[in-house]
């Protein structure tokens, strides 16, 4: 480590006179891997807009290179060497992956081939597996990512800021994303990164800051942390017990069989799937990239459909049902919660009560719409204040809250409705501690109240904590049960690659 190429002394930033961050003082040294943790609301994302020249500050000093700076704008940031990659991307979706890397680089003349040409070769340099020639509206969630970090990359950045880099990435694409990141610390670049992957940090970082409540809390080396400090210095309490808990020992009994999947088929994503998930249970479901999870609860849930010929059947209450949109099985008592609460779950411009009062008209029939705006906010105001909604005042656009109460609105939005079918898809992705005990909090609740609950998680431990059933799905279809007191991590991996 070696002088520091950024400071931040005493930064506050207010919000309609209401703090985000206040008083924070950071260091960035040369060369460094630095990561920034917190809970959702922590100032995270704040303090890094700060430094990325998206937002100002409202008081305090910047400085760069030991030299005080004012950046107004993200382009200013680039000129003094700063570039932030973005949880939610930047990228414009109808151009093409080439012109997004060089997008703001380019040559008075450009030749399309030539740019394709350099920007394979670059991407293959960073082992990145992306066609530069795509579209990036067709690209998923991942490979914008990837696209995404090239670009900072491709800029010569000597800082570079990451949000949540690693939240829509597959095991083996994380890898090579750590490989890029120690290969930039090798070239005398600074990293910060925020994640809410404590491992990651764990393992990758140098040093690691804590904000909590807009302030900050402690900074030290990586080897003076462990798990355990990391998460009291984030939240003020010992969660060791609680976050992902002990291996189950008993299991809620089975209840009346309220859903039931036979031979589903959809397209080539769902092959012969069958399963059952139980009222007062929580059934999770647990597979690899492309094991066909989401694809079935979403032609459960009417947002996808099956295919028309031999497509199989899905039976609610043992009387079968076929969706064409999502609003019929809502009216029936099923809710899906998506994955992607960006894309698909709120309502960017709404303000909170609002956005979960129209949950609830997805559900109502449009003579019952019909409601003062006054019965839509207190509605709405109920449901966020039972799922402990935190944001710095009523009229806060949900776009601005942070990603774990972000994630509260979208699952009081589903709620709201009082289904009786609950499917969480990834519900604590991108979310940080202390709202994920939260959140199973809700999941074991409703679980308790009878309801059939589902969740579909990447994580295992997490599977493991909640599911009283676990289901492990393979190619399309579901091929091993376990009862939840009875899975082991072993056991439920063999049964997801083998």
């Amino acid at each position: 480590m070696s002088a520091a190429v950024l400071e931040l002394r005493e930064a506050t930033k207010r919000y309609a006179g209401v703090p985000a961050i206040e008083g924070v003082d950071f260091t960035l040294e040369e060369g460094e891997i630095h990561a920034l943790l917190g809970e959702n609301g922590a100032g995270k994302s704040t303090l890094t807009k700060v430094m990325a020249g998206v937002v100002p500050l409202s008081s305090g000093e910047m400085r760069v290179g030991g030299q005080p700076v004012q950046l107004k704008t993200p382009l200013e940031a680039r000129h003094h060497g700063i570039a932030m990659v973005f949880q939610e991307t930047s990228l414009v979706p109808t151009m093409t992956v080439a012109q997004n890397l060089y997008l703001g680089q380019e040559a008075f003349f450009n030749r399309l081939r030539g740019i394709y040409i350099s920007a394979q070769q670059f991407l293959q340099s960073l082992n990145f597996d992306v066609d530069p020639t795509l579209t990036v509206g067709l690209l998923g969630a991942a490979k914008k990512q990837m696209v995404e970090i090239a670009r900072a990359v491709l800029h010569k950045a000597r800082i570079i800021i990451f949000d949540e880099p690693t939240a829509s990435l597959t095991p083996e694409e994380k890898k090579y994303f750590f490989d890029l990141v120690l290969s930039l610390k090798r070239r005398g670049v600074s990293v910060i990164f925020i994640s809410h992957a404590l491992e990651e940090a764990l393992f990758l970082a140098d040093r690691i800051t804590v904000l909590r409540d807009g302030k900050h809390v402690v900074t030290d080396l990586k080897t003076n942390f462990d798990r355990a400090r990391v998460v009291q210095a984030m939240v003020g309490r010992d969660l060791s017990q609680t976050l992902y808990g002990q291996k189950k020992t008993t299991v809620r009994p089975a209840g009346e069989c309220l859903l039931s999947v036979r031979n589903l088929r959809m397209a080539a994503m769902v092959k012969n799937n069958s399963l059952s998930v139980f009222a007062g249970q929580v059934t999770g479901v647990f597979g690899l990239v492309g094991a066909g999870r989401t694809e079935t609860f979403k032609v459960v849930a009417g947002l996808i459909k099956r295919d028309f010929f031999h497509g199989g059947e899905v039976l609610l209450r043992g009387k079968p049902v076929r969706y064409r949109v999502a609003r019929k099985a809502v009216a029936d008592g099923i809710a899906y919660i998506t994955e992607d609460r960006k894309l698909e779950g709120f309502f960017e411009t709404m303000p909170i009560a609002q956005n979960i009062y129209m949950g609830l008209l997805g559900k109502l029939s449009r003579a019952a719409g019909l409601v003062s705006r006054a019965r839509a906010r207190e509605v709405g105001e109920r449901w966020a204040k039972l799922l402990n909604v935190r944001a710095i005042g009523k009229d806060v656009k949900v776009i601005e809250l942070s990603g774990g109460n972000q994630q509260k609105v979208v699952i009081a939005k589903s709620l709201v409705q009082e289904p009786d079918v609950i499917i969480f898809d990834e519900p604590t992705r991108g979310v940080d501690v202390g709202a994920i005990a939260e959140i199973h909090a809700e999941i074991n609740r409703l679980a308790d109240a009878g309801k059939a609950v589902v969740v579909i998680s990447s994580y295992l431990p997490e599977v493991m904590a909640l599911s009283d059933r676990i289901l492990v799905a393979k190619q399309g279809k579901v091929v091993v049960e376990f009862a939840g007191n009875e899975a082991t991590q072993e056991g439920i991996m063999y049964a997801a690659i083998h």
